[in-house]
């Protein structure tokens, strides 16, 4: 039982915070496991909810049961089953806080203390932690694209910010005071002149300050006559 949070109403930012909370003690999962609650799905109403965009973000794969079959969150809705039967031989609950710490009692109780039969006599958290844990698959980076409009300065270099540090292009004096472009994709830079010539390229190296202008290679092409004879 990772997370038991009370709530008068439960809202979409609810549903994410606790979600968050959990995932900083225990670890993001590789799937998230969901029934058709208006707070844990939006494809039914022809949209996405806030708890579906976060899991896209951290490259969790989210699962919704189908309608009307609580088998395949089973598991989950047995486990209520015996979360209610311990609330109802506790004192009604005043208030939500009160109804929060009788959730954090249990909590406590039933992954720490109560041993499991489906365990082999070991609590939830020691088999928890035991086992190997599937994480979400690497996202790639998105890589952005931008255009942007310089001038070459007197010592012949532009100034170019990337990961919150400002690196220098070195394009060469014979360009001093001239307008260029640069054409930027993610780390990649290509410095355009005015008039359309590719002045040169570079991958950005975050280890470094000063990045070094990698040349265009110029091939002449030489034409040549080609005789046949049939």
């Amino acid at each position: 039982m990772l997370a038991a949070v009370a709530f008068p109403t439960v809202k979409a930012a609810d549903v994410v915070e606790v979600f968050a909370r959990a995932a900083a003690n225990h670890g993001l999962p590789a799937a998230f496991l969901t029934d058709n609650a208006a707070v844990f799905a939006g494809e039914y109403r022809g949209g996405t909810v806030l708890l579906e965009s976060e899991l896209a973000r951290l490259g969790i794969r989210v699962v919704h049961s189908r309608a009307y079959h609580p088998q395949t969150c089973g598991k989950v809705e047995r486990f209520h089953q015996t979360l209610k039967r311990f609330l109802a031989k506790q004192p009604a609950p005043t208030s939500i806080a009160h109804l929060q710490t009788q959730l954090d009692v249990f909590r406590s109780y039933y992954n720490q203390r109560r041993p499991h039969r489906a365990l082999g006599q070991r609590t939830p958290l020691v088999a928890f932690n035991a086992r190997l844990k599937a994480r979400p698959a690497p996202i790639a980076a998105a890589t952005v694209f931008r255009v942007r409009l310089d001038t070459v300065d007197g010592s012949g270099r532009v100034t170019l910010r990337y990961l919150s540090v400002l690196r220098h292009i070195y394009v060469g004096r014979a360009h001093c005071r001239e307008r260029i472009r640069l054409l930027i994709a993610g780390n990649d830079v290509r410095v355009i002149s005015e008039s359309g010539e590719l002045l040169g390229e570079v991958t950005l190296d975050a280890s470094r300050n000063y990045q070094p202008l990698r040349r265009p290679t110029i091939v002449h092409d030489h034409p040549r006559q080609v005789s046949s004879i049939t």
